[in-house]
């Protein structure tokens, strides 16, 4: 079961938020490229901890306004990493995350070479991640952003395009086929994958093999398997048992010959 005390959504009002414990990365300083108050987002997962997407973003055509600019974001960012170097508190990580799917933000090659440069400066040791749906990753300027970042945590669902419509709920013009080949190409991928019973289970012997066979096909440097931790946007939805995602990590290091990790 879902703790009561974690039923709230978790959205962001703050552009840099944290740094914050997170059970894969550690003390993650958060930088929410979308803005405050509603959600950006290019899928509509049933199982967001920040609520449903009122309208999802297509990638190509919808051009999202009000976002913070570059600048911004950057002043933002070295403002809170001058004042954590003044109060001496650890930070393990720099993650772009937030309201959304960070990776709609049309300065995000600037946004990532600045936080570098000032994760360079004040906190040298910290790591740059980002949590990415991978639904614009078969983009090369996408991925050309991205090549600064150390942790490039993807997601991956399913191994079929039904079951990853199913549960994803993508933004119209989205394609599984690009979308996989666009992960075969980014160096150093982090794929991640949430498992879920109920309404949208994803965790039946046949749905594993062809996630498995995905993640052989994509060849990542390793992947993250969890499940439910917060309320889903779809109550319909119920955490997977922890022996079961042994058992899907085990199945799938066999299947796909990869590192699998799981939370």
């Amino acid at each position: 079961m879902i703790s009561n005390t974690r039923r709230r959504r978790l959205v962001k009002e703050d552009l840099i938020y944290g740094p914050l414990p997170s059970r894969r990365l550690g003390r993650s300083l958060g930088v929410n490229l979308l803005g405050s108050g509603a959600k950006r987002c290019s899928f509509n997962c049933r199982y967001c901890q920040c609520g449903w997407t009122a309208q999802p973003t297509r990638p190509l055509d919808d051009v999202l306004t009000d976002l913070p600019t570059g600048d911004q974001v950057a002043e933002a960012l070295e403002t809170r990493l001058q004042q954590v170097c003044r109060e001496r508190i650890a930070v393990d990580v720099i993650t772009f995350s937030g309201n959304g799917e960070p990776t709609l933000h049309p300065e995000l090659h600037a946004i990532v070479k600045a936080a570098c440069d000032l994760r360079n400066l004040y906190a040298p040791y910290a790591k740059l991640a980002i949590l990415s749906n991978s639904s614009t990753v078969h983009r090369s300027e996408v991925r050309a952003a991205l090549e600064a970042i150390d942790l490039k945590l993807m997601k991956l669902d399913a191994g079929s395009e039904t079951l990853m419509r199913r549960i994803n709920l993508p933004a119209a013009g989205w394609e599984f086929g690009a979308m996989l080949q666009g992960l075969a190409m980014l160096d150093g991928v982090v794929l991640q994958a949430m498992f879920v019973w109920g309404r949208a289970a994803n965790t039946a012997p046949a749905s594993i093999r062809d996630w498995s066979d995905r993640v052989a096909e994509i060849g990542p440097r390793g992947v993250q398997i969890y499940t439910l931790d917060r309320v889903p946007a779809d109550p319909g939805l119920t955490p997977v048992a922890r022996g079961v995602l042994e058992s899907i990590a085990e199945y799938a290091r066999r299947r796909a010959h990869v590192p699998i990790e799981v939370y």
